[in-house]
């Protein structure tokens, strides 16, 4: 009896083992994100993915009962790797303009800040004009390249892309850089309030103009998934009823980040 049980074990527990993988493969939510961008996407000292996206992720994911698995990407890859399905998301501050809506779809937002432009304190500055001459640095393939190559370079501003926001921060604090364009919120915690970023300050006005900027920030997904799409929404509705979202937003803002 002992015997036959042994015998039927081995292929029980396989099978069983199979249907667990399946399922927890199914359960893994691939998320995109770019780590340099902080205080919405960072790194701990020992690595770790952290920050606002990052927390609204992990706690989408445990609305939809999956388990988020972070995917790094720089920036200017990651609606390319979506559409290679490298991943089934991006919760990356990924702002959704009508050029990308074209190619990609998006739930419905989850937050919205302005960006802005950061040069030396005292900076004379009446109008884009002001910065000819300027080195401006920006993350390769954002919005806010597309306001510095739209409103910046025409007048004369030199304007000089990277591949993550954090290097753009070195070569200001070396010399290499005049400023920055930037999410206004981003480019206060990665970069304003440390030391480095002391002699700088804002120059201009919010800019939420939208056909740079879209309406908002929201989650990327390919096309036709409407299924994941649907419980994505219904995922931030209740994050943003049940105290969840404000709970989040406290950690690393002191105003709400959603927007008008």
């Amino acid at each position: 009896m002992a015997k036959k049980t042994w015998a039927v074990a081995p292929f029980a527990i396989l099978a069983a083992c199979g249907i667990a993988a399946v399922s927890a493969q199914a359960a893994d939510l691939k998320v995109a994100i770019d780590p340099t961008y902080e205080p919405f996407t960072y790194k701990t000292a020992d690595g770790k993915p952290t920050g606002f996206d990052v927390d609204i992720a992990n706690a989408i994911c445990t609305e939809l009962k999956r388990r988020c698995v972070f995917v790094e990407q720089v920036w200017d890859s990651m609606i390319p790797g979506l559409q290679a399905r490298k991943y089934d998301v991006v919760i990356s501050s990924l702002s959704m303009t009508e050029e990308r809506r074209r190619i990609i779809d998006f739930s419905d937002r989850y937050y919205k800040t302005p960006s802005a432009i950061v040069v030396k304190k005292g900076t004379s500055y009446i109008g884009p004009a002001s910065l000819k001459g300027k080195r401006i640095g920006v993350l390769k393939g954002s919005t806010q390249e597309k306001w510095a190559m739209g409103e910046l370079k025409p007048v004369g501003a030199t304007i000089v892309p990277y591949e993550a926001q954090d290097q753009v921060y070195l070569d200001i604090k070396s010399g290499r850089l005049d400023g920055t364009v930037a999410d206004k919120v981003e480019v206060h915690g990665g970069f304003l309030r440390k030391p480095e970023g002391k002699d700088y300050g804002y120059v201009g006005p919010d800019q939420y103009e939208t056909k740079y900027y879209g309406d908002g920030i929201g989650i990327g997904m390919r096309k036709g998934q409407k299924e994941l799409k649907d419980q994505i929404n219904a995922a931030i509705k209740t994050i943003r009823s049940n105290g969840t979202y404000n709970n989040i937003a406290k950690k690393y803002f002191d105003f709400d980040p959603y927007g008008n």
